[in-house]
């Protein structure tokens, strides 16, 4: 039998705007050789009764059972390469799915993609745009979903940690607290240190109309998620 990482605890399932759905989940693992615990999110989108997981969080059985009451999982999609532990997961648990990543993504053992995720290429639904970083170490992008003004779906690269939540463990708040994780409209301080991102991707990215912001740690930025990113690029990158 398959082995898979277990199902941690995670929040209900929230719709945050029609047909796009949020979920708060846990991740423990080693980093720097201690262990860490916080949160994670997975964003869910439905269109036509088909349902897209992003950043893929695995829920418990109650929360599996509230996602198929959404639709029918059509589509597991990986935006950034130091996500997809539960990938495997859903993409046993729904073999008729399509498993979208970018080329040169580590995968997990077995784990193969499906359809490539490429700039200006296909995407497992209508009216959005992938944006994909040139200058990283590491394969990241961020898909742009044409609702509501403009809807960011990241991974890593765009964060809205305000503060620890109930997904952490004490220690991990302390660490993370002194390593300035927690500000708003933030980028990933262990992404940025680990995929080493230049100027050239932020002035790009400045060019994306958006309104809202859904990433793979924090809560949702919402009405004025260009405004304050702006602000960070500017802060961080000088553009």
């Amino acid at each position: 039998m398959t082995q898979f990482h277990e199902a941690m605890a995670h929040g209900p399932i929230e719709e945050i705007f029609p047909d796009v759905f949020f979920v708060t989940g846990t991740m423990r693992n080693e980093f720097f050789g201690s262990m860490w615990q916080f949160s994670r999110n997975m964003t869910i989108v439905r269109e036509a009764g088909e349902l897209t997981i992003l950043n893929s969080v695995r829920l418990d059985d109650e929360g599996l059972d509230a996602l198929d009451a959404l639709g029918k999982v059509a589509h597991i999609v990986r935006l950034g390469d130091m996500h997809g532990i539960d990938d495997p997961f859903y993409v046993d648990r729904y073999p008729e799915a399509v498993f979208w990543g970018l080329p040169e993504m580590g995968m997990q053992e077995g784990l193969t993609v499906d359809k490539e995720l490429r700039a200006g290429g296909a995407l497992p639904f209508g009216n959005s745009s992938l944006f994909v970083f040139d200058t990283t170490q590491r394969p990241e992008s961020i898909l742009r979903l044409d609702r509501e003004g403009g809807i960011m779906i990241a991974c890593d690269a765009l964060q809205n940690w305000i503060a620890p939540d109930d997904f952490f463990d004490e220690s991990t708040k302390a660490t993370m607290t002194e390593m300035g994780f927690f500000a708003p409209a933030n980028l990933g301080p262990a992404w940025v240190m680990g995929s080493k991102p230049e100027a050239a991707d932020f002035a790009r990215l400045k060019a994306v109309p958006f309104k809202h912001a859904l990433c793979g740690h924090g809560v949702p930025l919402l009405n004025d998620a260009q405004q304050q990113f702006h602000g960070t690029f500017q802060r961080m990158f000088g553009v």
